[in-house]
């Protein structure tokens, strides 16, 4: 058999290697059976799987791929990350620097980590060392007032070549952050629900916090300027962006740049709109600034970052590529899928909600491809729910449905990137809580960096019934993706598949691999929830099977 694909690893172990002339097929499969969840953590039957016992009516689906040519090649960091400027307003960027959390964000590497959300726009870089040292007293900052000599102190060298500066937090700092953390929830919460934001100061050494935490976790950095300080004729107002810009070049911080988020929200927001035209000049401007600066010469820009393509948001970005779409290296766009204040568990399993992003990439490229055919399309910050997430909700083994059914469809719709909001950060919609654990939608992540690569590869489902019924479709409720395994992954041989699979029915499917895919080895991943909490357990179950089995 014939496949391009360059790739490799996953997590078997070295001595399940296959042989070379069977290119493997990696089964991930991911939150199989959403109300009956009848695998238990003991079982250990690998797919084929027959109907749960009652149903008299026995579905197969065959499956096949096509593996002569790849449909789409996304980014090699395609899934990646991003933080949100809240962190300087809840002190948690001062803990970036924790080994626990440049090892969990190393373990999604490659991939870039934007800088930005909200806040962006409130975002004002100040060359001052610690403003929270001149303050005395009791209050949310006297423990910090000389907790930056403690993290010098205290600082151990992860990665001596690069420089690391990775600390260990004493736990009782720990526990006074995550006091300090809570309270500064409900302030921005309610920022966020008023529209009234308050002004954040960006320190140089707050700058290099971020920085180092992004370098030595192997991320790129993507920074979002501030693109609300106008002019008295609504023009960019560049002094602060300049200034951050000259620090960051005499750090040699290797840096790509955004200007604003989501603009379309300018005059809620600020009382002041920003019509497409004008972002625009200023994405120009911004051009201008970075080109006599020799580090950012050639540094990406990417924008406009608008949000849900509505008919207002459509025109702001048709205004933008008109004047600015050739000086940006990707268009970017936000989505979000439910709000946060009325969401329920059943929501994350619903097909509808999970094809509602089908239509926004189809409205983002329509306008795109007009003017610059062939551009590159980000989704920057896309989130299960608004309004910072619902707690046990959006950070659950159930939002896992549509994190995952997200990367498969946006890869196969020819996005490019996907940033998730966020990597770590106040609310629910993150991969790591704020005790430094990874929850269920980070593992789903790290599973995805290890199995999946960058060529998508076109899938062949036939249903097959007892008695066949004209129209019936089950692939709406069975999503299968196909893609070229990690070339990175050193456990599989060149020419692997792997294969996902997302069950939305009440009942198993029997799945039989069928043309190229007929007598394969077959290893196979899946995560359950654990315990009795079911859909709202925050720790999935992972287990992986390497059967010497031939699937077909």
């Amino acid at each position: 058999m014939r496949v391009l694909c360059a790739f490799p690893e996953a997590m078997p172990s070295s001595n399940s290697r296959p042989p070379a002339c069977l290119a493997p097929v990696a089964f991930f499969l991911a939150l199989l059976l959403h109300l009956s969840l009848s695998s238990q953590v003991g079982d250990r039957r690998p797919l084929p799987v027959d109907r749960a016992p009652g149903l008299k009516e026995k579905t197969l689906i065959l499956l096949d791929v096509s593996t002569k040519n790849p449909v789409r090649t996304v980014n090699e960091n395609f899934l990646s990350l991003q933080l949100d400027p809240s962190i300087i307003h809840d002190g948690w960027l001062d803990f970036l620097s924790s080994k626990r959390l440049v090892t969990l964000a190393r373990g999604l590497s490659p991939a870039f980590l934007r800088f930005g959300g909200k806040r962006t726009d409130f975002l004002q870089f100040q060359n001052l060392r610690n403003p929270a040292k001149s303050r005395g007293g009791p209050g949310p900052d006297y423990y910090l007032k000389n907790y930056e000599d403690d993290i010098v102190r205290s600082d151990v060298a992860l990665d001596k070549q690069k420089g690391c500066k990775i600390a260990q937090h004493p736990d009782v700092m720990l526990e006074l952050q995550r006091e300090k953390a809570a309270q500064m929830h409900l302030v921005l919460l309610k920022e966020q629900f008023s529209n009234t934001y308050s002004n954040l100061i960006l320190t140089a050494r707050s700058l290099d916090k971020l920085y180092n935490f992004a370098d030595c976790s192997g991320l790129h950095l993507i920074f979002a300027l501030n693109a609300l300080r106008r002019n008295p004729n609504n023009s960019w107002n560049s002094s602060s962006a300049l200034s951050l810009l000259k620090y960051s070049a005499s750090k040699k911080y290797n840096i790509s740049w955004e200007l604003g988020n989501e603009p379309n929200n300018y005059r809620t927001m600020h009382g002041r709109a920003v019509n497409g035209s004008q972002l625009g000049k200023d994405y120009i401007q911004l051009k201008s600034l970075l080109q006599p600066i020799r580090i950012y010469s050639r540094a990406s820009l990417y924008g406009p970052n608008i949000g849900r393509p509505r008919k207002n948001v459509i025109a702001l970005l048709d205004g933008f590529m008109k004047v600015a779409g050739s000086t940006v290296d990707a268009v970017t766009w936000q989505h979000c899928y439910i709000d946060g204040r009325v969401v329920k568990v059943m929501d994350f399993l619903k097909t509808r909600l999970l094809d509602t992003l089908s239509d926004q990439i189809r409205k983002i490229q329509k306008v795109v491809n007009t003017y610059t055919p062939g551009k590159k399309i980000w989704l920057e910050g896309v989130v299960t729910t608004s309004a910072g997430g619902t707690n046990n909700l959006s950070d659950s083994y159930a939002a896992g449905f549509l994190w995952l059914n997200t990367l498969g469809m946006l890869a196969n719709q020819g996005i490019d990137v996907v940033i998730r909001h966020s990597f770590f950060d106040h609310g629910y919609n993150h991969l790591v809580d704020q005790n430094f654990n990874p929850l269920p939608d980070y593992w789903l992540s790290l599973l995805y960096k290890r199995l999946i690569g960058p060529k998508v590869l076109a899938v062949h489902v036939a249903g097959l019934q007892r008695k066949p019924r004209p129209g019936r479709v089950i692939r709406d409720k069975l999503r299968i993706y196909a893609h070229c395994t990690n070339h990175r992954n050193h456990n599989y041989v060149r020419g692997s598949i792997t294969l996902f699979i997302i069950n939305l029915h009440r009942s198993r499917k029997k799945i039989k691999l069928a043309g190229t895919l007929r007598d394969k080895l077959v290893h196979q991943y899946l995560l359950q929830p654990y315990g009795q909490e079911g859909l709202k357990s925050k720790r999935p179950v992972f287990k992986s099977w390497l059967p010497d089995l031939q699937a077909g």
